[in-house]
């Protein structure tokens, strides 16, 4: 395997800890109910990464396969990849987005959510493992918001995209779960 490919993989898996933590922290019986009015519950925010993971599975191994078939060379470099992407405005929660109607939850519940994120998830892997070892660094594609993006950044975004929800997750229960500890008693909710 590529190092490059080591690499994003190695972080996607960091992330989806993450994710799956924050989604953890929340009461079973709280991952279908959103923190507040306007917000997304666990599960809507799982379904939404699920549906983008697996529109972005579709685009990489479209993108791939495209430059397979014009003969694009291998990746000569073995530099970490990660530090030329601006991870740090993928995670920023202080810029609020408005997902895109192709991309919003569906209403499916937090277990059938999970479920998808994780076929999803293969769907990227696969993606990444056409492109093992190619100069991904060379083929871009816009991005709605962020503008052009390497195919080395769309793997990156899939992760930092997680731990962006993770974060979300994180906001809209850390004050249910600070007001339970504080009381020292348990919500009729949990």
């Amino acid at each position: 395997m590529h190092p490059r490919t080591h690499e994003l993989l190695d972080f996607l898996a960091e992330q989806r800890a993450l994710l799956r933590t924050a989604f953890d922290e929340v009461p079973a019986a709280l991952r279908n109910a959103a923190p507040g009015p306007g917000q997304w519950s666990p599960a809507e925010v799982i379904e939404h990464i699920s549906i983008a993971n697996r529109r972005i599975a579709k685009l990489l191994s479209k993108k791939i396969a495209e430059a397979k078939s014009a003969g694009l060379g291998a990746d000569a470099s073995t530099e970490p990849v990660l530090p030329t992407i601006d991870i740090a405005m993928m995670l920023d929660r202080s810029r609020r987005l408005t997902a895109p109607e192709i991309i919003l939850p569906r209403g499916l519940s937090a277990d059938i959510a999970w479920a998808e994120l994780e076929r999803s998830t293969i769907a990227v892997r696969e993606a990444i493992a056409q492109g093992d070892g190619l100069a991904l660094s060379e083929i871009r594609y816009p991005h709605p918001l962020l503008g052009p993006l390497s195919l080395y950044a769309w793997i990156a975004l899939v992760s930092a995209h997680e731990g962006r929800h993770a974060q979300q997750i994180r906001e809209g229960f850390g004050a249910h779960q600070s007001l339970v500890k504080d009381r020292g008693t348990l919500c009729s909710r949990c």
